[in-house]
């Protein structure tokens, strides 16, 4: 199929691309580099630097594309509270522009990259696509603006929402992996502190119900990511009726206890500083995966959060 990947110059959507090529699907990328970097993008995709809202643009490029994988958009639950306007704009009415293209050049599937935030608060663990949608911060409720567009446009589009937790990891072979400015997740940042032989690390709340008092979440290596979306865009292509799927590994990782493993992966140590909790940050997200596997027959294939974190480290020490 000829896909159109937005976002296909950012941590997840490079890896996506790849992936794929690798299958043969012929592929084109559109990103703003706003995030994303052009030299993460595969080379047999064909690459056009613009944004999701550029009518013209638009009109241009889907002439002779099947699919749209729809994977950018801004992702900090921090800075979502700073500017929901232009969250609102860049999540929302820009990609809404890009359906109504989509319904004009009678490109009738899409595959969106959603988020667990539009759950907010869950009120049972684990998290299905049954529970109840009601973000607690502006990047979240975006999100979940636009499901409700693909709601509105579902007799026009057909879609597979993918609601994924997160996401984390690297290529194996240290091609590709994280790489945002500035870096909010734990993960990365973990690493990159004691690769820059940082003796403190600031672990954000200790009060919470959980286990040791610090945040829970599941986390998914970014290539099982990927590759969910390549079954759900094949899926598509074959007709499939679409749906909401979370993709998770099912299991939840205090923030002290990915600390632990860490320090453990790498043999180093970090003294912890707590700071006040942030503001929208949900005690525990943790994912029933069940749907994706009972219909794509996705399971992770790197489910171990040590070998997450180590794909991780061996990228972030080979691109400091």
């Amino acid at each position: 199929m000829n896909i159109l990947i937005t976002g296909g110059a950012g941590y997840i959507g490079s890896i996506t691309t790849r992936m794929l090529a690798d299958a043969g699907h012929t592929c084109t990328v559109l990103d703003s580099l706003e995030n994303g970097h052009r030299w993460a993008v595969d080379r047999r995709a064909r690459f056009i630097k613009g944004n999701v809202g550029d009518r013209d643009l638009l009109r241009a490029l889907l002439g002779d594309i099947d699919c749209v994988m729809h994977l950018a958009g801004y992702i900090e639950v921090g800075e979502s509270y700073l500017d929901p306007v232009r969250y609102y704009r860049n999540n929302v009415e820009a990609p809404h522009i890009m359906l109504r293209e989509m319904i004009n050049a009678g490109v009738d599937k899409l595959v969106f990259s959603s988020t667990a935030a539009v759950y907010g608060e869950p009120s049972e663990i684990p998290i299905t696509e049954a529970a109840l949608t009601a973000p607690i911060n502006p990047y979240g409720e975006s999100k979940l603006r636009f499901e409700h567009l693909l709601d509105v446009y579902s007799e026009r589009i057909t879609s597979i929402r993918f609601r994924y937790f997160n996401a984390a990891g690297a290529m194996s072979d240290t091609s590709l992996g994280e790489m945002h400015d500035p870096e909010t997740h734990l993960i990365p940042n973990i690493l990159k502190s004691i690769i820059a032989s940082e003796d403190e690390f600031r672990v954000f709340g200790k009060d919470y119900a959980t286990v040791d008092g610090t945040c829970v979440r599941d986390y998914i290596h970014v290539c099982d990511i990927a590759r969910a979306h390549l079954l759900g865009i094949e899926a598509l292509g074959a007709g499939d009726e679409g749906g909401i799927y979370n993709l998770g590994n099912g299991n939840g990782f205090s923030n002290l206890q990915i600390l632990d493993a860490c320090m453990n992966a790498t043999g180093e140590a970090l003294s912890i500083i707590f700071t006040p909790p942030r503001e929208g940050d949900p005690a525990i997200l943790v994912a029933s995966p069940e749907m994706a596997r009972e219909k794509f027959g996705w399971n992770p294939a790197y489910p171990d959060i040590n070998t997450i974190i180590a794909h991780a480290y061996a990228w972030h020490q080979s691109h400091p």
